[in-house]
């Protein structure tokens, strides 16, 4: 499920700001800065538990910044060597995936932006490699490749190489053009592939799916260039062919789901001679399901890529939006069937159902090659 950067979202009462910064959470990092000499774990608690109320997520992890640097050495490099005596033990440096750390650990990422970003570029930078380690700083280097681009992409330059694979990650994912939630960066998007040119051979599935989600950034932007590294990537072997498979999907999915005939082609969904139906009952009501059967029939066999388009009804016009239905391969002479109950729920908070005539586009191979009707009904 979506959620803004405010840290709200899901059902009534649900608060993802409340779930990550609460008194446990508060009291586990006021125990970590308790090692620092003259820290007080029961003021930093008090006063950051105090202050919670009416800040979502991103600003209560300020709060929390405000009240640690309060009892923090002023001068910006020994708060730094505070800051890092006071981090818990590195991420399992022996995984390979899924392990981004704690939100609650972004604090020595914003006050390296706050204290370090104009007067001590160098020590702040080396700040967020150890502080990466436990919680990634992508927020964080940004200000730094807006305000010093040639001298933060050296060290970027230097950490591609470096043992832990968060920094490795690091590099990629800061560097993302269209990273969620982030503020933006001045770099031209093309800078940052000197770096995916050497990551995408990386061992780490939690590199590589950051190269490939920024990939995916640059293909809304740059997609010949995209299509054309990706299949240079794939000649260089350099990478495993399994792995570089699954990057390659995950990086052209946005280009696959505008129909970008580059991007299919490379994937091996080629133009064919294709030709479909497709079913929908002529009526539905919003919070049930649309019952969808799509009939491919081929004249030769051909790998697929079947998605649909659903036009919904909207007060001022219309509006489209993709939907995978599967990759899969047509027989030739032997109907491919699909099936797929859409629901259509009445209740999402992004995108609100409107009674009217809606329809269905069925492309296979980014080729539109079917499409029906259908009418909304009120639930």
């Amino acid at each position: 499920m979506a959620r803004g950067p405010d840290g709200e979202g899901g059902g009534a009462g649900f608060s993802l700001s409340d779930q990550l910064f609460n008194a446990d959470s508060i009291g586990g990092l006021a125990a970590e800065y308790a090692v620092l000499p003259g820290f007080d774990p029961d003021r930093f608690t008090q006063e950051t538990l105090a202050g919670f109320d009416g800040r979502g997520l991103l600003e209560r992890l300020d709060w929390i910044a405000d009240c640690v640097q309060t009892q923090l050495p002023p001068a910006f490099p020994a708060m730094a060597e505070a800051l890092e005596a006071a981090m818990p033990p590195r991420l399992d440096p022996t995984l390979k995936d899924d392990d981004f750390g704690r939100f609650i650990h972004a604090v020595p990422g914003i006050l390296a932006v706050r204290h370090g970003l104009e007067t001590h570029r160098e020590r702040a930078l080396d700040l967020l490699h150890q502080a990466t380690q436990r919680f990634s700083m992508e927020f964080y280097i940004r200000p730094f490749l807006n305000r010093w681009p040639e001298e933060t992409l050296a060290r970027l330059d230097d950490w591609c190489d470096d043992p832990n694979y968060h920094v490795r990650r690091l590099v990629s994912e800061g560097t993302r053009p269209k990273l969620p939630w982030a503020k933006n960066i001045t770099l031209a998007p093309e800078v940052p592939l000197r770096f995916l040119e050497r990551l995408h051979a990386d061992q780490a599935r939690f590199v590589t799916r950051s190269v490939a989600n920024h990939m995916n950034d640059l293909s809304k932007i740059i997609p010949d260039e995209v299509v054309r590294r990706l299949a240079d990537w794939r000649g260089q072997g350099r990478q495993d062919a399994k792995e570089m498979g699954w990057l390659t999907r995950h990086a052209l999915r946005t280009a696959v789901k505008r129909g970008e005939r580059g991007a299919l082609d490379l994937l091996g969904y080629r133009a064919g001679q294709v030709t479909a139906q497709v079913s929908v009952p002529g009526q539905v009501r919003i919070g049930e399901a649309l019952e969808i059967t799509v009939n491919v029939q081929s004249d030769k066999d051909l790998p697929v890529m079947v998605d649909y388009r659903l036009r919904f009804a909207r007060p001022k016009g219309t509006a489209e939006k993709v939907f995978k239905l599967k990759a899969t391969k047509a027989r030739a002479g032997q109907p491919l069937v699909l099936k797929k109950a859409h629901k259509l729920k009445g209740d999402a908070t992004t995108f609100r159902l409107y009674p009217g005539a809606h329809g269905i586009t069925v492309q296979v191979n980014g080729v539109d090659v079917a499409e029906a009707a259908f009418d909304l009904l009120e639930s």
